[in-house]
């Protein structure tokens, strides 16, 4: 056996060893890696406290209610459903999101490590609200920063979120990244 037999290499979701970037008229598309992700459930009858520990360790004022995601320091914070929320911080310093959470939670919400259940795509430039009138139904044209949606892609269940009318935030299941990719690039394409 050789002495590299059990050398492991990470790779992207598209199976890269570098994250990929294509660019199409004003827009670029960017596979982004460097995030840790965990998903965060109030438990029944302690909604309250959990929301208190979740704000806390993020350093949020308020949580995002229905429809919105917030972005405070090193946190983004997306609201999935009522009483739950996904969490969003660099990889780097933050690989054990979830075990971070769950410690300080203290036992009033159950919190599930997503790292390698999701993929990322950022949208940047000008016009995505035209190449997102091709991919789903969320109207961009109304949003100016803050919102989030769960919405199906190409049959895909992603989370679609809007940093600014300039960036666009896309996490979909890691299993079908570049069927998601394709997607989002056909889309830039057939828009621009």
């Amino acid at each position: 056996m050789s002495e590299h037999a059990h050398a492991m290499m990470p790779i992207t979701p598209l199976g890269g060893t570098l994250p990929r970037s294509d660019t199409h008229g004003s827009v670029t598309l960017l596979e982004v890696t460097d995030t840790a992700l965990a998903s965060f459930a109030s438990r029944l009858g302690q909604e309250s406290q959990a929301q208190t520990a979740l704000a806390g360790f993020t350093g949020m004022k308020a949580l995002p209610a229905a429809g919105q995601a917030h972005k405070e320091g090193l946190f983004n914070v997306i609201w999935t459903g009522p009483d739950q929320w996904m969490v969003l911080a660099p990889h780097d310093s933050h690989e054990e999101l979830a075990s971070m959470l769950r410690a300080d939670a203290n036992g009033v919400a159950s919190i599930t490590e997503q790292n390698d259940a999701w993929c990322r795509f950022d949208l940047k430039g000008e016009r995505l609200a035209d190449v997102f009138e091709l991919l789903c139904p969320f109207n961009l044209r109304v949003c100016t920063g803050g919102e989030a949606t769960r919405t199906s892609i190409d049959h895909l269940g992603c989370f679609v979120v809007v940093r600014s009318p300039q960036h666009i935030l896309v996490l979909g299941p890691r299993s079908s990244a570049a069927s998601l990719h394709h997607t989002l690039l056909t889309a830039m394409r057939a828009a621009l």
